[in-house]
């Protein structure tokens, strides 16, 4: 995931319901953000998928998905073993 945009511009999925994350993306791109990004990590990444599915779907059918980034990021657990966790984010963009 790139450091470089802000987290004004960004929607973290975690444990939430999907619905407070799609209020989330909606505000943002009401509040006139042109190109908002959609992260997470792990296990819910499949969360992130279904908010953007239901965003794009359901809410605001002019969403384009802009591009997707995967990949991972390596995590050191305390006793010294590197975990590997999977990435996503999901560029929208409003036309």
């Amino acid at each position: 995931m790139s450091k470089a945009s802000s987290s004004r511009d960004s929607v973290i999925v975690g444990m939430k319901p999907i619905m407070n994350y799609i209020v989330a993306c909606m505000t943002l791109f009401n509040a006139g953000v042109p190109t908002i990004k959609v992260r997470a990590r792990g296990r819910h990444i499949s969360k992130a998928v279904d908010v953007v599915e239901m965003l794009r779907r359901v809410f605001m059918k002019d969403i384009v998905v802009a591009g997707i980034d995967l990949g991972t990021e390596v995590h050191r657990a305390p006793d010294g073993r590197d975990a590997s966790v999977s990435t996503i984010e999901i560029g929208l963009s409003k036309p």
